[in-house]
């Protein structure tokens, strides 16, 4: 059907002319056309519908005086278009087909955006926002803080139809810190921490009085006492514990129960330096911190452990589900808010700090209980992290420096809950703490309070409307994702897994210049995949295969045990002995190279100094009288040079799932062997070094590429560190089609084999 081409002309006007201009041998055509159809109509059976044709004299005597009715959604096609369909029988309402029977609706562009069907329609999406998201401020690791002055929804609507799922994608590609997550650590709540603390200038891993001294003393022995509440699985000590190590002690109350402390799941730090306490029974204790006598008998506990004196500080992160009820979320959580408070004031020394996770602060009971805070710390602020999703109305009251003389408001505090308790089953409720009035007489806090509601929901608001547009359009992404979190990782002085999670650069045609130093590399031959294993005392072994989310998993089926603080990088490798029907399979441990052993940091050694650490430390744990035991070994390692060594050490040999048919096997210096899987390439002399021959003196030296400087020793920075080393590494798939042993036949002139790799060693090392 053909679309009008001038959509200012007069319809009318346009059907005239265009009539007037057609000859007769047309008009005499759609008279044998229309005659025909009717003809063949009316040999239809009678139940089949019929079609009234309108003449085309008809469309042309229209009165050019008469208002043309555009409501019609066919008026966009021209009036010859119209007539043609008209003449086989259309009728605007009526389905395409002889018999009526097709589609009634024109077709209309599809809207869909990104991978999903082309029919899926998202409840309360279709129309658009009055907010647009666009202009937020460029993404950012620097964040500002405001403290209160010195003391002298309607959008959530539109995701209640929404899938979690689809939600959940939104908001992770429209938010540009979300792949920050957790890092090293065991959930997002520790980097959380960490922001905050950087932000805070370090004033609970290094917290100061008014006059800028630290609190602890560590010449004299003082430990730094911190308290964690409503704080399972324990993130927030997590990170104070990596930060400060036996140099902080730590006590805990939480709700007994899946959202206890896991401690267990402590890799960045020692949990042996946290202390649960669960209330009333202490450890027996269910950890509820609204009943009254469990904040006493924690308060009690912290005041016996500490002298009399109290904490550092306290951390408070209390909160629960409260899905479909989010809009009183506030309302919901008043009275798990005012405990925390109370035991802040209840466990704090004097100068001591606080930081507690809030939501809304809307209502009179949240914002007197804001104010109660004010008045019994220096200083106070608002403050919503980096690290807390946008979209939600998450934030943190940081309060610094406990003053004295607080116990009238903690009393207060006190009896406040204990009322609570008595209401809990009633229609009343305690509305407020302070009068409002006395609230509005202090201006500067009023008005504090009320910017920054109101700047905070702002950014709740337009975080949302970006959601909504990422749901809507599913191929929108935040480009600066990645680039974020290197930057706010590096300014919060956090160590990352990045440099454990590089892929493996194959070795290939366009790699193999990378060789061209050839003293610079060592080899090692692989057997499985490469993994890195996390030892926590005796069998307490979990595995991390080095990808993103960092998830380490307990190694199970396997008889082990190392000591603890030991971190390895390894294959678990299937041994074979023997072959045939008499094969004996074992799994081992095959270590490729070492970074912690047994609280030792060899990570910055060079690598033939960690392979030899190694075997001392696989010596003094191995267990010859346990056979029952699963083996752990260090692997062989040659020098590049070397090479050929490896290829005699290879053998055709038959294995029980092979089915007669011999494959490629690597036999170790213990008669066991395993089918290879590739060549692991290590370089092990870091940038801008270089080592080389000397023909005059018949010696290796070092040469540096920089300064153009050489030594026969050693320089000290010369030697790569693990993450070089593991960084670099190349990786030579021994695949079929690769010849790397005599008997192999099949050749892939697109791989690498063994006579084109050892050509080239050859030709750039010529001793």
């Amino acid at each position: 059907m053909k679309r009008r081409a001038d959509a200012t002309s007069d319809p009318v006007q346009e059907t005239k002319r265009r009539c007037d201009d057609s000859s007769s041998d047309e008009d005499s055509q759609l008279s044998r056309q229309d005659s025909s159809q009717n003809d063949s109509l009316s040999e239809q059976e009678d139940h089949r519908p019929g079609f009234s044709m309108p003449s085309i004299s008809s469309f042309g005597s229209q009165d050019t005086n008469t208002p043309t009715d555009n409501s019609s959604k066919f008026s966009m096609y021209n009036s010859v278009s119209q007539r043609l369909m008209a003449k086989m029988g259309f009728r605007e309402g009526d389905g395409l087909g002889k018999f009526g029977q097709g589609r009634r609706e024109i077709v209309e562009a599809s809207t869909q955006r990104g991978r999903r069907g082309l029919g899926l329609t998202l409840q309360g999406f279709q129309g658009e926002l009055n907010v647009d998201w666009r202009d937020e401020p460029e993404p950012s690791a620097v964040e500002k803080v405001e403290w209160f002055p010195e003391l002298h929804n309607l959008l959530h609507t539109v995701f209640d139809a929404l899938e979690g799922e689809e939600m959940r994608r939104a908001r992770t590609r429209s938010n540009p810190y979300e792949t920050i997550r957790g890092g090293i650590f065991l959930n997002r709540a520790a980097m959380k921490m960490a922001n905050i603390d950087y932000c805070f200038d370090h004033m609970f891993t290094n917290p100061k009085d008014s006059q800028g001294k630290p609190l602890t003393k560590d010449r004299e022995g003082e430990l730094l006492y911190f308290g964690d509440v409503c704080a399972g699985p324990g993130g927030f000590s997590e990170y104070i514990l990596w930060k400060r190590r036996w140099h902080a002690k730590g006590f805990g109350m939480t709700l007994k129960g899946p959202c206890d402390f896991k401690l267990e799941d402590f890799f960045a730090a020692p949990s042996e330096l946290f202390e649960p306490y669960y209330g009333e029974g202490g450890v027996d204790g269910d950890g509820d911190i609204t009943r009254p006598e469990n904040v006493t008998a924690f308060r009690n506990f912290v005041l016996e452990s500490t002298e009399r004196r109290g904490l550092h500080f306290l951390m408070a992160d209390g909160g629960f589900s409260v899905e479909g009820q989010e809009n009183i979320q506030e309302v919901l959580s008043k009275q798990l808010l005012l405990c925390q408070f109370l035991t802040a004031l209840s466990t704090l020394r004097t100068g001591g700090h606080f930081v507690c996770k809030t939501f809304d602060l809307f209502t009179p009971f949240s914002v007197g209980l804001v104010y109660l805070l004010y008045l019994c710390f220096d200083r106070i602020s608002l403050f919503k992290p980096l690290t807390s999703r946008p979209a939600n109305s998450e934030r943190y009251i940081v309060c610094r420096g406990l003053k004295p003389g607080s116990d009238a408001v903690r009393e207060y505090m006190f009896r406040i809950n204990l009322k609570l308790n008595q209401l809990r089953n009633t229609d009343t409720d305690v509305a407020d703490v302070v009068p409002l009035n006395i609230i509005k007489e202090d201006s500067d806090f009023y008005q504090f309070m009320v910017n920054s509601n109101e700047s905070l929901c702002a950014v709740q608001i337009k975080a949302l409307a970006k959601i909504h547009s990422f749901v809507v359009d599913a191929t929108l992404s935040e480009p600066r994702q990645a680039d974020i979190r290197k930057e706010c990782l590096k300014l919060w002085g956090n160590s990352d897994t990045e440099s454990f999670q590089c892929k493996l650069t194959p070795l290939n045609t366009s790699t193999l210049e990378k060789l061209r130093h050839v003293l610079d590399h060592k080899c090692i031959v692989g057997g499985g995949e490469q993994i890195f294993l996390l030892a926590l005392g005796k069998s307490q072994i979990y595995t991390w295969d080095g990808k993103t989310p960092v998830r380490w998993r307990k190694l199970e089926n396997f008889k082990l045990e190392l000591p603890r603080d030991t971190l390895l990088s390894v294959e678990i490798v299937q041994e074979l002995k023997g072959e045939g029907k008499a094969q004996r399979r074992i799994n081992a441990v095959h270590v490729m190279d070492a970074l912690i052993l047994n609280g030792t940091d060899v990570r910055d050694q060079h690598f033939s100094q960690r392979i030899q650490m190694a075997e001392k430390f696989v010596k003094a744990v191995a267990k010859p009288s346990r056979p029952d035991m699963n083996p752990i070994r260090v692997k062989e390692v040659y020098r590049l040079e070397e090479m050929e060594k490896i290829f005699v050490r290879l053998e055709m040999k038959v294995t029980k799932s092979s089915g007669g048919v011999p494959r490629l096997s690597y036999t170790g210096r213990d008669d066991r062997h395993f089918l290879p899987t590739g060549l692991y390439i290590i370089k092990t002399v870091n940038e801008p070094w270089t080592m080389a021959y000397s023909k005059n003196s018949n010696k290796k030296f070092f040469f540096n590429k920089t300064t153009r400087m050489s030594t026969y020793d050693m320089p000290p920075n010369s030697a790569a560190p693990f993450h070089v080393c593991h960084s670099e590494r190349l990786f030579w798939a021994w695949v079929d089609g690769v010849i790397v042993h005599d008997s192999q036949t099949r050749v892939d002139p697109e791989k690498l084999s063994k006579n084109v790799v050892l050509s080239f060693i050859h030709q750039n090392y010529q001793p």
